[in-house]
């Protein structure tokens, strides 16, 4: 939850449109600016004070405690010309908020973090658990100093300045092992503890049971991602309380799919119960990986409780990003994190000029031409394999006529997909026309590189008899320049030379065009691959010089 402090009119106003907007996020606190502050400061993760910084800085002062813990603090000034990052700029994530009030505000955000101000990823911002002299790492990283990585997990990570030796270390590891005055220990989530208990097991029995495990094998709880059961125990108490403690997800599977995973301690007392031979064994082993610490029991009397432990090998990431058409400011926040998160980015050149500016220093960037994409996709999956964390770029949504699906050919189930959605050509287009697509609409890719013409004319016939607008990408090239004249001849078939049409060539990009014509006054030689045109269906009309399709076919009379 995200407080929100003001003392003036003008405060009021500006953390008013903030509670707007995210109603769910915020808690406005009135009375007493102190009062408020106090109260604020207790109960919420963050707070947005519209108030000088240095009323704020005295007022906080003696609330602050650990960086850790307390709650990140953004100030806006009174004429919401700045959202300041004044505490928890990484761990109370101020900075990131910093940056979304400055962008609902209008306001600059101010971030004086110094890894922020350069590039390097904050060590404590990984998603990882950290240990150890972060301070002191993170400065040697900023003054230039040799930092030695000991990356004993394949964990993917963003790009950082690091060398084989150095008198300061970044050691990504599970073992049980205490940094030195010079290191910085990240946890990687490689642990998975494979959990069985009897009716009624208490949450500190299953959690001294996991713990003594963890430190007699020499590992870390806070390596542990996720508790394993059968499916049996998935509201057994004690199973439930203890992954709530720890903070992981508990999961769980059929007794069926435990039963054919081959364990070195079978029982006959689970089988009876759940229908399994073993239930720690096999679910710590159901996803796959080592296995570490075979079943063991409580040390209570009557034992209640049995784990094992299994590491999984670090998975390579591939975020496969869309960019949206163009505009910067069209490239979502989402977007943006993936691009920062990446030590790998592959993509055709002309897209990573768009966005070079904003990648981290030391990003290794693998960028080829025009009709390479399967090329792309193979070395995003091939370097995803490689445990790196990797981004795979692509215009509009990566997932329409882009490099989602040629990735995801080429991907199988041993690196962590993410998809990252991007506005497509088709929904900037639309905007600048007006509401082409208020009713229902289909694209159509006019190119045969991939489909063959017979496909796409079937496709451009049932649309038309369907009475869908069409939008229709890669309308026209030099080599092709047939095909767009053929498919609109088809929906002359079934529409009203009227029919309007929009042409907009470069969508949200400066050399911007935008307009709007009919279906028998456009002329396809003004049309080229830049360009998305947009057919209307026979509810659609202009409507003062803006293209529009009504909801529903009951108000076509009304519009004509």
């Amino acid at each position: 939850m995200i407080g929100l402090i003001s003392a003036t009119a003008a405060g009021a106003a500006a953390r008013d449109r903030l509670a707007s907007a995210w109603p769910e996020r915020t808690r406005v606190y009135d009375g007493p600016v102190a009062d408020a502050v106090r109260r604020a400061f207790a109960e919420c993760e963050q707070l947005v004070c519209f108030l000088a910084t240095g009323a704020v800085v005295r007022l906080l002062a003696p609330l602050l405690g650990d960086k850790a813990s307390d709650p990140g603090v953004v100030c806006v000034d009174e004429g919401g010309r700045f959202a300041v990052s004044l505490v928890g700029g990484h761990g109370g994530g101020a900075n990131e908020l910093a940056r979304e009030v400055g962008e609902l505000l209008g306001a600059e955000p101010v971030v004086t973090t110094a890894t922020d101000a350069v590039g390097v990823p904050g060590l404590d911002t990984l998603g990882l658990p950290v240990e150890g002299a972060v301070a002191a790492v993170s400065r040697a990283l900023l003054d230039g100093e040799p930092v030695a990585l000991r990356d004993e997990s394949g964990w993917p990570l963003p790009p950082l300045p690091v060398t084989g030796e150095g008198a300061y270390g970044i050691r990504v590891t599970d073992r049980l092992v205490e940094p030195s005055e010079r290191e910085v220990v990240l946890r990687p989530p490689t642990l998975v503890v494979g959990v069985g208990t009897s009716r009624g097991a208490s949450a500190e029995e299953v959690l001294e049971l996991i713990e003594g495990a963890l430190r007699e094998a020499g590992l870390s709880v806070r390596s542990v991602a996720e508790l394993a059961t059968v499916d049996a125990k998935s509201e057994e108490p004690g199973i439930v309380a203890a992954a709530e403690r720890l903070g992981v997800a508990l999961i769980t599977y059929p007794a069926g799919e435990l039963a054919a995973v081959e364990v070195p301690n079978p029982s006959a007392a689970p089988l009876a119960a759940v229908g399994t031979p073993s239930v720690a064994d096999p679910a710590a082993l159901a996803g796959g990986g080592e296995l570490l610490v075979p079943k063991r029991k409580s040390a209570a009397r009557p034992a209640m409780a049995t784990c094992a432990v299994v590491r999984r090998p670090a998975r390579g990431r591939l975020a496969v990003v869309g960019l949206g058409p163009g505009a910067r400011d069209l490239l979502t926040p989402r977007a943006k994190a993936e691009l920062l998160r990446a030590s790998v980015l592959v993509g055709l050149d002309q897209y990573v000029d768009q966005i070079r500016d904003l990648l981290r220093p030391g990003t290794r960037v693998l960028e080829s031409g025009l009709g390479a994409e399967e090329e792309r996709a193979r070395t995003a999956v091939e370097e995803a394999r490689k445990g790196h964390a990797v981004a795979l770029i692509g215009s509009g949504d990566a997932g329409v006529y882009a490099m989602a699906s040629p990735a995801l050919a080429e991907a199988s189930d041993d690196i962590d997909v993410v998809g990252v959605p991007g506005v497509t050509a088709a929904l900037a287009a639309a905007a600048i026309l007006g509401a082409p697509l208020g009713h229902d609409h289909v694209s159509i890719s006019l190119s045969d590189l991939h489909t063959p013409w017979e496909v796409i004319e079937r496709r451009v016939r049932a649309a038309a008899e369907a009475d869908l607008v069409v939008t229709f990408y890669n309308p026209r090239s030099r080599g092709r320049d047939r095909q767009l004249p053929e498919a609109l001849s088809i929906l002359a078939g079934h529409r009203e030379p009227t029919t309007p049409v929009g042409v907009v060539r470069n969508a949200s990009r400066p050399d911007e065009s935008g307009r709007l014509t009919t279906l028998a006054a456009l002329d396809p030689a003004t049309v080229d691959m830049m360009t998305v045109v947009t057919v209307g269906n026979t509810a659609t009309r202009n409507i003062a010089g803006r293209m529009v399709t009504p909801r529903g076919y009951r108000w076509q009379e009304d519009v004509r």
